[in-house]
This record gives structure tokens, sequence and C-alpha cells, in this order.
């Protein structure tokens, strides 16, 4: 499981936890997001988004 961090506020969605305050379960792969799918900290598109450099 792969981690992205918004470049705008750093916000990181996590694929092990996926995002269910917007009705993303847990183990959703990034590339299962929906294309509308935006940071819900500062709304910034998927496109925003760089894998996040995370050991463990």
């Amino acid at each position: 499981m792969k981690k992205w961090i918004c470049a705008g506020c750093g916000w990181i969605y996590d694929e092990a936890e996926g995002d269910p305050a917007h009705n993303i379960p847990a183990g959703t792969l990034w590339e299962e997001l929906p294309a509308d799918w935006c940071c819900p900290s500062c709304e910034r598109s998927r496109e925003q988004f760089e894998l996040a450099d995370v050991v463990g």
C-alpha cells in the first residue's frame, strides 16, 4: 500500500486507510479513486498529489 501527499497542503492519502469521510473504503488504491476525487483538506485535484517517500 502506498501513500500520496498533496503538494498544496501536505494532506496524505493512505491507500491502507482510504478516505472514509468521502466514502472511499480502506484498501482503495490510488488508481481506483474516482476521477473527480480531490484533496479533502484543500480541494486540489489528484494531479496535485505526489507519491510520498514514506518508510514503514
